[in-house]
């Protein structure tokens, strides 16, 4: 078995070369000398393949889902070659580490190598039953807020007298459900998990199997009587608060909700004074969706991330997420000017991150981490065409109050139409959801896409969708062992 090569001859240029400005000439001479030790060649080979290898990193640096025989193709060489450069980019650990910190490199480390390392992309891959990777429980019963951008059927909710038998049912996945992963299972919607006069239990009982359950809510119930009512609110790992915008205003032309900014902020403030009396209690984050012409607002978005912090400056806030409203954008890219606007936006947002809240973690997403070292971000968008008809259970499922298991993320919405064929099964008290999913995969079933359902799938399905679809094709273009690249 091959190993890695020791580089020493200018690393820096070679994990560089797929960042905006690199000189791929400078890499491709750094290079040289260790591809030669490598592949066993002689100078002139090393630099046709040095050259080689700095295209496949420039590549899947930028569009990670290309199929091997595409890469190949593009670089106008036969499959004996190919195989070479595969096998020789793999010795250079230089190499993989331009790609992941490359232009699209979230896509690569924040999800597509996680998932590789757990089995259940080759699971997904096979076909074979597996417990899934990440399990979403969506405990809310209801949700305050009428968002426009949200999916819900206005009004749709679920019945009172499916609460008790809902947490029931919770507490046996929560049970059943291994214990190898802390962070394979978390609490969102579907509809707002704090409804649930019953979650504060649940929590803890996930915690006494030592399950780390992040919370994604609006905080609008998230205050001083439901904490006292829900104790077990403070054994969740961390609590992600969605942000509608930044006054009263901006967050009722989203919400329909008058005042909500006002009491989400005085709930968060007075969670961070009630954070400091407590050693071990959840970690604190913000999810912020830039929508268009409002990027400026960045920094009253570290303003006021600062204000939380001054309530507690031992404690201050853990992590941001910061995303981009691609809706309505066909093509998936921003207008010159607005992608000008947000590159300058971010740029004076990381400025003041710096200065005002400098423990703060913030992470970009997909596009948005493009878009900050200077390339023009495209968004990843599976079509009906391109969706997977066994879609992914072994990777993730959602469970909602009725125990049914949607295989998609935004697809868990009651009485939204066309979701119940995303229904994988339900969990009842004679059938756990390992068998849920183990009846879906053997029995291989199948769902046939059509117009409408691609918006069944949030981001993270649409990057296990095109890593599956782009496996696949590799594996059928004789690539089984190098499928899909980095692995």
């Amino acid at each position: 078995m091959s190993s890695p090569v020791d580089l020493q001859s200018k690393p820096s240029v070679i994990e560089r070369c797929t960042l905006p400005g690199a000189d791929p000439a400078s890499a491709v001479a750094a290079l040289r000398p260790l591809v030669s030790e490598a592949a066993g060649t002689g100078e002139a080979d090393a630099e046709r393949l040095a050259g080689h290898l700095v295209s496949l990193a420039r590549t899947y640096s930028t569009e990670p889902f290309t199929q091997l025989e595409a890469a190949r193709h593009g670089l106008g060489v036969e499959r004996p070659e190919f195989r070479l450069l595969l096998d020789t980019f793999a010795r250079i650990p230089e190499l993989r580490t331009a790609v992941e910190q490359g232009p699209a490199g979230k896509y690569w480390t924040n999800t597509v190598l996680p998932v590789e390392r757990s089995g259940a992309l080759d699971a997904a891959l096979h076909g074979k039953p597996w417990f899934p990777n990440s399990v979403g429980l969506y405990p809310g019963p209801t949700c305050m807020f009428r968002c426009h951008f949200c999916v819900r059927v206005t009004g749709a909710k679920y019945e009172h007298s499916s609460v008790a038998g809902g947490n029931e049912m919770f507490a046996s996945i929560i049970d059943e459900v291994p214990t190898d992963n802390p962070a394979r299972m978390y609490l969102s919607g579907g509809l707002e998990p704090l409804t649930n006069p019953g979650l504060g239990e649940l929590i803890t009982r996930a915690a006494g199997r030592g399950l780390k359950l992040t919370m994604y809510t609006n905080s609008f119930a998230l205050t001083e009587q439901t904490l006292s009512r829900q104790p077990g609110i403070w054994d969740l790992h961390a609590i992600r608060t969605s942000l509608y915008g930044l006054n009263d205003d901006e967050y009722q032309a989203t919400t329909t909700k008058r005042a909500s900014f006002s009491r989400v902020k005085k709930n968060l403030m007075r969670f961070q004074e009630l954070r400091r009396e407590r050693q071990d209690a959840p970690r604190l984050g913000l999810s912020y969706i830039i929508l268009p012409g409002r990027a400026h607002r960045l920094l009253d978005l570290v303003d006021y991330i600062a204000e939380l912090n001054a309530a507690a400056p031992d404690r201050p806030l853990e992590f941001l997420t910061l995303r981009e409203d691609y809706s309505g954008r066909p093509d998936g890219k921003l207008a010159p000017e607005e992608r000008a606007q947000m590159q300058e936006a971010l740029s004076a947002f990381d400025e003041r991150v710096r200065a005002h809240t400098p423990t703060l973690h913030v992470d970009y997403g997909y596009a948005l981490e493009s878009q900050r070292i200077g390339v023009d971000a495209e968004l990843l968008r599976i079509r009906p065409e391109t969706m997977r008809p066994t879609a992914h259970p072994q990777v993730a499922v959602q469970v909602d109050l009725l125990g049914d298991v949607y295989l998609y993320r935004e697809a868990g919405f009651p009485d939204l139409k066309g979701a119940d064929r995303y229904i994988a099964g339900r969990v009842t008290p004679d059938t756990s959801l390992a068998e849920v999913v183990e009846r879906f995969v053997v029995e291989r079933r199948e769902i046939e896409p059509v117009a409408g359902d691609e918006y069944f799938l949030d981001g993270y399905d649409q990057v296990i969708s095109a890593r599956l679809s782009q496996m696949t094709a590799d594996m059928a273009a004789g690539w089984g062992d190098v499928r899909g690249f980095l692995r």
